[in-house]
């Protein structure tokens, strides 16, 4: 099948993942001698590839069960399943979405074999145990890292908060080059947290480690931070990295002439625009910074990350259906032209007409889903009443998932009339980076599904082709966290462990340290 077939079926199972929503909790005791609880992992198979997912099962003293699903790939966190045994099989569910996991454990208890089911899909699954750390002799001491660790809380004077983060410093006299790191879009506290992979914690570890001190801060109204999450836009979010590099620029150890940001996603974006104001940053990295204007980004990113509440889409799923079968179709044509004495350049060239035709249908339906939305944002984007827009947003949500239930439908119509999102419609990369000054990094990785690397890298540099100190680069593998190919995970305890990639890495510090010595 080919990438954009694969695409468009992860794009349905994610609607589904996204949606199990109603916490639950069994009311029979455990099956069988072992306990659930622990981490329960592995791979759903989509055509293309394999969607990594967990299940965490939490055993209560009252005999029932707490479960939640993450899947970080796809941003899905600590959503809340029922879990049902009955006789020898387990049974976890999301009733709402329809989507779920029926399976019974091996006599050792390690395992969990079954079939992941939701509407007009099902596939073989297997899970692997990952029991909890044991409490039994808990550990009262720990190797402090070879830095220094601060609690910090940052000023921001225009705006009348406090962002509260840790400050890590490496060991010595310095002074240090620094970096304040600004998050992708929605709320974050300071170590960026996806399931279970911190991807700030990781990169702030990696650069304090080798000579780079790092801020990283909760956002606004998130963790010990003040302010209201629900109000802020990306124009206060530049505000605050620029009170982090004041802050910054008041600390003994550090080198002010070589302190810069390093945003990620959309914080990316919040970094070029701090670049082209006033006292900028000495640098700047953009991991995975958008150059397409925010609605242009939007029309053409999944629904599900648009909606951010998850449904079953049955539209898409249907697609897939019909893909799936059309490639078997071709597949049994293509043995009877074998069999008919076709030699193997015929069957090839009509292997290949069928993708093409296959190919050409997928764009025609794409399109028309971008419409839609394209429709939808257009609404949003020239409704100036809230709570008018909010009316007709939730009417279009519900048309094109209806299975979403109500209160889901209300929180995405709040979503997605929010002062951010209404911000971010409007929200243009490319202005004013002509005016962007310091060294910056440009930094895609190549199987980025959220913002495809090729397109938004060359309008960013397009876009700053008047500053002689821009470097791109390409991260081969590295999705939109910036993890490594789920190949090269490191084993933990038997289980791979999603790592931020060595390649991305080390492209970041060593320009970093390269900055440092100007």
């Amino acid at each position: 099948m080919n990438k954009l077939s694969s695409a468009l079926l992860r794009s349905s199972l994610l609607w589904l993942v996204l949606l199990c929503g109603s916490a639950a909790r069994a009311q029979t005791p455990a099956v069988g001698r072992h306990s659930l609880e622990g981490q329960w992992k592995g791979a759903l198979t989509v055509p293309g590839g394999s969607l990594p997912l967990m299940i965490t099962v939490t055993e209560l003293a009252d005999g029932n069960r707490f479960a939640v699903l993450d899947v970080p790939m796809q941003r899905v966190t600590r959503e809340p399943m029922t879990v049902t045994p009955r006789a020898d099989t387990l049974i976890f569910e999301a009733e709402q979405a329809g989507c779920r996991f029926v399976g019974h454990r091996t006599p050792d208890g390690q395992q969990l074999l079954g079939i992941w089911q939701q509407p007009g899909y099902a596939t073989p699954l297997t899970l692997l145990l990952v029991p909890p750390a044991t409490t039994a002799a808990p550990k009262t001491f720990k190797f402090p890292p070879p830095y220094r660790v601060e609690e910090v809380s940052v000023p921001s004077v225009t705006d009348h908060l406090r962002l509260a983060g840790t400050l890590t410093v490496p060991a010595g006299e310095g002074p240090f080059p620094a970096v304040v790191l600004v998050s992708d879009q929605d709320t974050h506290t300071r170590d960026a947290h996806y399931g279970d992979f911190a991807l700030f914690g990781s990169l702030a570890d990696y650069l304090t480690r080798r000579g780079v001190a790092v801020l990283r801060l909760d956002d606004r109204g998130v963790g010990k931070s003040g302010g209201d999450s629900t109000k802020v836009t990306t124009e206060d979010r530049m505000r605050d990295a620029q009170a982090a590099l004041a802050f910054l620029r008041t600390r003994p150890l550090l080198d002010i002439a070589h302190i810069g940001l390093i945003g990620h996603g959309e914080g990316g974006n919040v970094a070029l625009l701090a670049a082209t104001q006033p006292l900028p940053p000495n640098f700047v990295v953009t991991l995975a910074a958008a150059g397409l204007p925010g609605q242009e980004l939007l029309t053409r990113q999944r629904p599900s990350l648009l909606l951010r509440a998850g449904t079953p889409d049955t539209t898409l799923l249907s697609l897939a259906r019909r893909q799936e079968q059309a490639r078997l179709q071709a597949q049994r044509q293509a043995d009877k032209l074998r069999a008919s004495g076709s030699n193997a350049a015929q069957v090839a060239t009509f292997l290949e007409q069928q993708r093409i035709r296959q190919r050409v249908e997928d764009n025609k339906r794409l399109e028309a889903q971008r419409k839609r939305r394209r429709t939808m944002l257009d609404i949003i984007a020239n409704t100036a009443n809230t709570a008018q827009a909010q009316v007709i947003v939730a009417n279009m949500v519900r048309q094109d998932a209806p299975a979403l239930p109500p209160e889901a439908v209300q929180a995405a119509a709040a979503r997605l009339t929010s002062p951010w999102f209404r911000y971010y419609l409007r929200f243009d990369p490319r202005d004013e980076l002509d005016k962007a000054r310091g060294a910056i990094l440009l930094l895609h990785g190549t199987a980025d599904d959220m913002v495809e690397a090729q397109t938004n890298l060359d309008i960013l540099a397009k876009s700053l082709k008047g500053n002689p100190r821009v470097t791109a680069r390409k991260i081969e593998g590295a999705n939109h966290l910036f993890q490594a190919p789920t190949t090269e995970w490191p084993l933990l305890n038997g289980q791979p462990r999603p790592v931020i990639s060595p390649a991305a890495l080390e492209t970041l510090h060593s320009w970093i340290l390269a900055r440092a010595k100007e």
